[in-house]
């Protein structure tokens, strides 16, 4: 199954015919789930979206919508089996497909790999070539269409700029005057396009062209704009005309998301970016997938082993930020495990594994998938001891933490561990990995209700971070402080509730922009739930509520305070039982409380 996105909606299947996606709303649904990439998108957001208006029983036919993709999409689905492609996530729905079956995601993921690499110019005509015309062009009339048309037009431009910059400065590029020759003249204002274009002409022998089209873009930003061209385009003139401009054959250097690495480079700043959070958190997952599959490629299967796991970044939730980026890490891995053989280089193996048991992350986990990770968790600390590897086995103990969600009642072995990472590390001088510690021992002082050996532990990550410069720290102890004001609020002469639930806001505000939706997703409104319930008061109802992955135990609570008791009682019917992740616990007090509550 494939989707496009890059002109009118579609789908097709594997062997190329088009699926029946039905009327111009079920394409609509769709295109919102691909523009969503793979994150959950609220049935709120979904409704407001398709309608500027939304009618009385809005939400039901967005169902009906829904079920018809399904069918479409799922043709072969046995009836009582949940759905693969357009799943039901929290209070909403996800699109899940691989992203080189979604076209537009293809295409993004091509240009950031051409970005890098310019031996992917061939990838990236090819992605051009898939556009057949605006994206989401069926959708016109919608904001959310128009944002996103407007973002992957921009992208489309930039990359047929780099397409024929990376063809131009191998000395290829016959044929580049008429593409770009039309490019100028939809878009005069891209002064690179211009450039480009001199540059085609002049390695066409047409010199005098190549001057003429440089004045042409100096007249019109000096007439229309009130601006003189860039330095590049004076200095490219300056070139032309003394002869020097770039010859056959010579790579021009440029900055920016153009700069080429190669995997070592680019891993080694992926995970050195990773600590800043935020932005340069997303993307140095991005890009280190990326050196992974760049390693993968070249067929060195000891450069590929060290690639992967040199991104031994420290992990501390149980809940994947990118769970399809994650599973492709851990697949690369497992490919290259399987390579290396039970004969393989100790230390490569022990680090291969300790990436399969760090990226699987547990609460995203089947049951086989998760008995895998902690076998790797396993296999990788007995290896990284055998080494006296103090860096790998601090790397090893990471996987083993992540893993130990497998019950309830847990929090005292979770602390051993972070009790022997800060050993470890402090002894061997390892100040990423000493934070980490520090964070696994404060969260299990918390579970066991020791706050103030929690507050000490945090106090000591936060000193550690402010030498280390990791900004993503505080935001978890706040986290931390949030909860404790929450319990002193229930303490006579303890702060109000009103100021508990305002920590939990500006924790959620530092959160919110950190680069973790893992962690983000729900976290709030399960705080503001834990602060009610403290109080003896019903849970929050507030529709704009995104529970996120912790809806099921929340709505039973949720339907309560609504008085909507038959509901309720359906509701915790149908609650599943807790994943193995840190939420487990407050997961079956939920659900404890909802069944007492229940009349």
């Amino acid at each position: 199954m494939r989707i496009d996105v890059l002109g009118a909606a579609r789908a097709l299947r594997d062997d190329g015919s088009p699926v029946d996606l039905g009327g111009p709303r079920h394409r609509e649904v769709l295109a919102r789930l691909v523009a969503a990439e793979g994150r959950m998108v609220t049935t709120d957001t979904l409704v407001d979206d398709l309608w500027t208006d939304p009618p009385v029983r809005a939400v039901g036919a967005l169902r009906t919508f829904v079920a018809a993709l399904r069918r479409a999409l799922e043709p072969d689905r046995p009836p009582r089996d949940p759905p693969r492609v357009l799943v039901t996530e929290g209070p909403g729905y996800a699109l899940r497909l691989p992203r080189e079956d979604v076209y537009v995601h293809r295409f993004q993921d091509t240009l950031a790999r051409a970005r890098r690499d310019s031996g992917a110019v061939t990838d990236l005509g090819a992605a051009l070539a898939a556009w057949r015309g605006p994206a989401y062009a069926d959708v016109p009339g919608s904001a959310w269409a128009q944002r996103e048309r407007t973002r992957l037009e921009e992208l489309r431009l930039e990359g047929v700029e780099l397409h024929a910059r990376i063809l131009l400065d191998s000395g290829e590029g016959d044929g580049l005057v008429a593409e770009l020759g039309a490019l100028v003249a939809e878009h005069p204002w891209r002064e690179p396009a211009w450039g480009l274009l001199a540059r085609a002409l002049y390695r066409a022998g047409r010199q005098a062209d190549a001057l003429a089209t440089l004045r042409r873009a100096r007249t019109m930003l000096v007439e229309q704009l009130g601006l003189d061209p860039g330095a590049d385009l004076q200095r490219l003139e300056r070139g032309i005309l003394n002869g020097s401009a770039p010859p056959e054959g010579a790579r021009t250097t440029w900055t920016g998301p153009g700069v080429r690495l190669g995997p070592r480079t680019t891993v080694a700043l992926a995970r050195t970016l990773a600590l800043a959070g935020g932005d340069a958190l997303v993307h140095s997952r991005r890009d280190r997938l990326t050196a992974a599959q760049a390693a993968e490629h070249t067929g060195d299967l000891s450069l590929t082993a060290r690639i992967i796991g040199a991104y031994d970044v420290p992990a501390i939730w149980s809940r994947a930020d990118d769970p399809e980026q994650s599973r492709a890490v851990v697949a690369a891995a497992e490919r290259t495990l399987t390579a290396l053989g039970p004969d393989g280089p100790a230390d490569l193996s022990a680090r291969l594994l300790a990436t399969v048991a760090v990226e699987s992350r547990s609460a995203d986990l089947s049951g086989t998938e998760l008995k895998r990770a902690q076998q790797a968790a396993r296999q990788a600390e007995a290896l990284a001891r055998d080494l006296t590897d103090p860096a790998l086995l601090a790397f090893a103990l990471n996987g083993v933490f992540l893993q130990s969600f497998t019950r309830p009642g847990l929090a005292a072995v979770r602390d051993r561990i972070g009790a022997e990472i800060l050993d470890l590390t402090t002894r061997h001088e390892l100040p990423n990995f000493a934070v980490l510690g520090r964070l696994v021992r404060l969260q299990s002082a918390s579970a066991l209700g020791d706050l103030d050996a929690a507050a000490s532990h945090a106090k000591a990550a936060e000193q550690l971070a402010a030498a280390t410069e990791a900004p993503l720290v505080s935001v978890l102890t706040g986290w931390f402080r949030a909860r404790a004001t929450a319990a002193r609020s229930a303490e006579p002469g303890g702060p109000t509730a009103a100021t508990a639930a305002a920590h939990y806001r500006a924790a959620e505000d530092a959160l919110r922009t950190a680069g973790m939706p893992g962690l983000h997703r729900g976290l709030f409104p399960l705080a503001l739930l834990g602060l009610r319930l403290l109080h003896d008061r019903p849970a929050p109802t507030d529709p704009h509520l995104d529970w996120g992955p912790y809806r099921p135990w929340a709505r039973p609570l949720v339907l309560l305070a609504q008085d909507r008791v038959e509901e309720a009682r359906a509701a915790l019917a149908a609650v599943p039982e807790p994943p193995c992740d840190h939420m487990q616990e407050a997961l079956w007090c939920l659900t404890t409380r909802a069944a007492v509550r229940l009349p």
